[in-house]
C-alpha cells in the first residue's frame, strides 16, 4: 500500500531542541490568544483558530459573514493581542489605489530653495491590515492590494518600498446586497490563503453577546506574541516535516477538480467550470503543518489537511451554471470532495508516520 501512493517515510522532526521549546511557546501563545480574544469575542472558535492558522504561515485570509458578526472587532482584537501595528481601510466606490498605497508628492526646503519628491506612505504600511468590505470598491483600488499582498512591498515613482513585518492582510466581505458591489477578480482571491466562513451564533452564544455588550465593562487585552516572536515561529511552521503520502493526499483536493485534467469524479464534471491551481496544494500543506503544531504534534497528518481543506479550496473553485441554477455551492464541492477521496489506506499510513517520529525523537 505504501508503495501504491509513493509513502516516503518521514525522518526525525528538522526541529531543533531550542525550537522545540519555541513551538511549545507557540502552543501556549495560541491558547493565551484564544483566551484574550474570549474576553472580547463569544464564539466563533473555528474562525480563531483558521486566522491564526493562517497568521502562523504568513498567509492573508479573507473573511466572508453577513453584518453584525463581529468580524471588525475580531481582527482588531487580534491586532492588540499581538501588540503589532494596525490600519483599518474602510472600502468605498470612490476609493483611489494611492489612498492604499500613499503617494510621491513635491517638498521644498525653505532654506535652500530646492524642491524634491517624497514619499507618503499610506494606511498599507502596518503589520496588520484589515481591508472592510473589500467588494465595495472597483477593481483598480483591489489590484493595489496585490503587490503588497504578494511581494510585501509597494511600487511608487518607480521606486520599490517595503512593507513593516510581519505582514498580514485580513478583508472583511459582505456576502449580500450585491447591486453596487465588485466581486474580487480570481487573481486576487487566489492570494487569500484561507477564505473564512463566519456564521451566526447559536442561541445560548447570541445570549451571552446580548448580556456582555449591553452593560458597562471595562476589558484589558494582554500583549501575547512580538512581531519578532511570529516571525520567528512563522519560520518553525515550515521546518515541520511531511511524509510523502501526506501530500500526494492533499494533491488529489486539487487535481480532482480540474476538469482538463481529465479523472474526475462526475460531480465536478457536471458542476465545476474551473479548478485549483497548485497554490491551494501549497496552503493545504502549510495550513497542515501550523494545525498539527498547533494541536501538540510535530507531523501532518491527512486529518489536519481535512480540516483545512474547505477554507482552503472554497474560493479557488469557479462553479459552472448547472451548479448555480441547483443552488450548489463550492462547498458542498469539496465536502464530496472529502468522501470521495478514500480514506482507509491513508490512515493506516498516518499511524505508521506517527510511529515513525516517536521513535526517532528530535536531536
Amino acid at each position: 500500500m505504501a508503495e501504491q501512493i509513493g509513502l516516503v517515510q518521514p525522518q526525525a522532526t528538522d526541529l531543533a531542541t531550542d525550537e522545540l521549546a519555541a513551538v511549545e511557546k507557540l502552543q501556549q501563545g495560541y491558547h493565551n490568544m484564544k483566551a484574550e480574544l474570549g474576553k472580547m469575542i463569544v464564539g466563533q472558535e473555528a474562525v480563531i483558530e483558521e486566522l491564526l492558522i493562517a497568521l502562523f504561515c504568513k498567509g492573508h485570509a479573507l473573511l466572508v459573514g453577513v453584518p453584525g458578526l463581529a468580524k471588525t472587532l475580531m481582527i482588531s482584537t487580534l491586532s492588540r493581542t499581538l501588540g503589532l501595528s494596525f490600519s483599518r481601510i474602510q472600502f468605498t466606490p470612490d476609493l483611489m489605489p494611492s489612498d492604499i498605497t500613499g503617494t510621491e508628492v513635491f517638498e521644498e526646503d525653505k532654506t535652500t530653495g530646492g524642491r524634491s519628491m517624497r514619499f507618503v506612505r499610506g494606511p498599507v504600511f502596518a503589520n496588520i491590515i484589515l481591508a472592510d468590505e473589500i467588494n465595495r470598491t472597483p477593481p483598480k483600488t483591489q489590484a493595489a492590494l496585490l503587490e503588497a499582498m504578494q511581494e510585501h512591498q509597494v511600487t511608487a515613482g518607480g521606486k520599490q518600498h517595503r512593507l513593516p513585518q510581519p505582514f498580514f492582510v485580513l478583508a472583511t466581505q459582505n456576502p449580500i446586497e450585491q447591486e453596487g458591489t465588485y466581486p474580487l477578480p480570481e487573481a486576487q482571491l487566489d492570494r487569500f490563503m484561507f477564505n473564512i466562513y463566519v456564521g451566526y451564533p447559536s442561541e445560548e452564544e447570541e445570549f451571552q453577546i446580548v448580556r456582555m455588550t449591553t452593560q458597562s465593562r471595562k476589558v484589558d487585552l494582554q500583549h501575547v506574541l512580538s512581531g519578532e516572536e511570529v516571525m520567528a515561529l512563522q519560520e518553525i511552521v515550515r521546518k515541520v516535516p511531511v511524509a510523502d503520502h501526506v501530500i500526494r493526499y492533499a494533491l488529489q483536493f486539487s487535481r480532482l477538480t480540474r476538469r482538463t485534467e481529465g479523472g474526475c469524479p462526475d460531480f465536478v464534471n457536471e458542476y465545476v467550470g474551473w479548478g485549483a491551481g497548485p497554490r491551494a496544494s501549497q496552503y493545504l500543506i502549510l495550513a497542515g503543518k501550523a494545525r498539527a503544531l498547533l494541536k501538540g504534534r510535530y507531523h501532518v497528518s491527512t486529518e489536519d489537511i481535512r480540516q483545512v481543506v474547505l477554507p482552503v479550496l472554497r474560493h479557488r473553485i469557479v462553479t459552472n451554471f448547472n451548479a448555480e441554477a441547483e443552488g450548489i455551492k463550492s462547498d458542498a464541492i469539496v465536502k464530496k470532495l472529502i468522501e470521495y477521496i478514500p480514506r482507509q489506506q491513508y490512515d493506516e499510513l498516518d499511524k505508521t508516520a506517527a510511529r515513525v517520529m516517536r521513535d526517532q525523537p528530535a536531536a
